[in-house]
């Protein structure tokens, strides 16, 4: 899925009307997508296994902190 087809959900679960918002959300999305797959090759290229790093990936999503839920927890 490239970043143009995803579809950015609001907290309600409605697309983000805003194209300002869009823009950044897809730029931001682009640029990390770029930086994963050059940390993957690199990895890749030092002796790494690919699902390794694909782990190393996923653990880093799931430590992101939601910076709305502080006190939430």
């Amino acid at each position: 899925m490239t970043p143009a087809d995803f579809p950015w959900l609001d907290h309600d679960g409605q697309p983000v009307a805003c194209v300002e918002k869009v823009r950044v959300l897809r730029e931001n999305d682009s640029e990390l997508r770029q930086a994963l797959q050059d940390a993957f090759e690199d990895g890749i290229l030092m002796g790494v296994s690919p699902e390794a790093m694909r782990r190393s990936f996923t653990a880093m999503l799931a430590d992101l902190v939601d910076p709305t839920a502080k006190g939430k927890e």
